[in-house]
């Protein structure tokens, strides 16, 4: 038996007994408005992630189990069981780097919460639009503390958040959607734990980056249905000083993270989303460079050199040289997303299609910009890795330099619900009719109104154009 001390008793117990005894009537009016905003935003993702080769090839796979068809696949008009349902449409909600984002653990919850408060509530007939929201947002409450204790070591460890901490995002809104009582769902929070992986290398080119997603999705949900039937899990996943998640995971751990204004400082309050269809870091960096054309009036001609100066994760993460390897490189990659801003004005959807990543107008443009690291925003610390600042110098000698602290969709600088449902009409306009389109707005609009959320659940399964 380890001697090792734990790093905070009952962290992994709290959250569970917290989890699994929210209520509707106890979430803040603010946190169901943005759980909504995440569920329209995650719909879309996995709608046009239903279009993509990545998420098409996992859903073959899934498809050959011949499960019992319980829940759909998003935008493909079939049915599967709940875990090989999740693992598809988990893939598919990461499938383009454009899922929300909660910034301190480093998470795309939507992509695995999502699926799997849908998935269990067709299973249930239609559950109501409040059930959907309360197992969402104890999946969220439970992941992203868990992501922001592991701190960003986890990262710098080479593991990728999405695969690691989004299993506890998994595991805590399965358990909720079945109603797992606390003793149970700490076991689930204890099983999941030990499924956890995803390594960050992926990010150069593997298809694998979209599955880590999925697989969270589905290893959370075979941890609340082992649980449920009494299955054990590490009763201390979390804390325990040696072999534990926190332990194991991360080579500086914040444990007081897990359990710090537990019911009262709402996690879901701090998710953002991304107006762009890239890796959220590099978002700074491109809006800066937006401005700085639109408010000079330059062209990508007119731009003889560009230096970006970042914090050090970002810089890792995301300034390595750029090689047609696939969309996944290029959307994880900042000179590329640089330089379509500048030939493009945006970076989303048609940016990031096979048939650019070639471009020589692209591959022109990368040599001027130049990326390191600024000693003054890594003084700020972890609460600024996404900080960015540009500086442009034109051809004709002109210097323009522009700091972005915060990215546009941070809770320091959100999108307003407009922005969101924008978003989504441009996300999927390619894929599915209007009035659909429409259709769904509507019905997560008043999500929390649904007494049986069957419609929308038809609506998001029907087949893709």
């Amino acid at each position: 038996m380890s001697t090792e001390k734990s790093l905070l008793p009952g962290a992994t117990r709290d959250l569970a007994v917290f989890a699994s005894n929210l209520q509707y009537a106890a979430i803040p009016p603010a946190a169901v408005e943005r759980i909504k905003l995440s569920v329209l935003d995650s719909i879309g993702c996995c709608i046009f992630g239903a279009t993509l080769p990545w998420t098409r090839k996992v859903a073959t796979l899934a498809k050959a189990e011949g499960a019992a068809p319980v829940a759909s696949l998003a935008g493909m008009g079939e049915k599967t069981s709940i875990a090989l349902a999740v693992l598809v449409n988990g893939t598919g909600g990461h499938a383009f780097e454009l899922d929300d984002i909660h910034k301190e653990s480093i998470v795309h919850a939507g992509s695995i919460a999502t699926p799997i408060a849908l998935a269990f509530a067709e299973q249930q007939g239609g559950a109501p639009g409040r059930d959907i929201i309360t197992s969402m947002i104890a999946g969220y409450e439970v992941g992203h503390r868990v992501g922001s204790a592991a701190t960003m070591s986890l990262f710098f460890r080479g593991f990728h958040p999405q695969g690691t901490s989004g299993t506890f995002v998994a595991a805590a809104t399965a358990a909720r959607a079945l109603g797992l009582d606390a003793a149970h769902f700490q076991h689930a929070l204890g099983i999941c734990g030990s499924q956890a992986g995803g390594l960050m290398a992926a990010q150069e080119g593997a298809m694998v980056k979209r599955f880590h997603s999925g697989r969270a999705a589905q290893s959370g949900v075979y941890s609340a249905l082992l649980a449920r039937d009494d299955f054990t899990g590490i009763s201390d996943a979390l804390e325990a000083g040696y072999g534990g998640y926190l332990s194991s995971y991360s080579d500086k751990p914040a444990p007081a993270r897990l359990t710090d204004g537990l019911g009262t400082v709402w996690e879901t309050l701090n998710v953002g989303y991304k107006p762009h269809a890239s890796v959220t870091s590099i978002h700074t960096a491109l809006d800066g460079l937006a401005d700085i054309l639109r408010e000079n009036k330059l062209s990508a001609d007119d731009v003889a050199k560009m230096e970006v100066g970042l914090s050090p994760m970002t810089h890792v993460h995301c300034a390595w040289e750029y090689k047609a390897q696939g969309v996944t490189a290029a959307q994880m990659n900042l000179y590329y997303g640089l330089a379509v801003i500048a030939l493009d004005g945006m970076a989303f959807t048609d940016q990031y299609r096979e048939d650019r990543l070639r471009d020589p107008r692209i591959l022109d443009f990368i040599p001027r910009i130049t990326a390191t690291v600024d000693a003054e925003i890594e003084k700020m610390g972890a609460p600024f890795r996404h900080a960015a600042r540009v500086k442009v110098t034109a051809r004709d000698g002109r210097s323009f330099e522009k700091l972005v602290l915060h990215r546009r969709g941070s809770p320091e600088a959100p999108l307003a619900p407009a922005d969101i449902e924008y978003k989504f009409k441009h996300v999927v306009r390619s894929c599915i009719p209007q009035a659909r389109l429409s259709r769904i707005m509507d019905l997560v609009r008043g999500l929390e109104k649904l007494d049986n959320s069957g419609e929308l659940l038809q609506l998001v399964a029907a087949p893709v154009n």
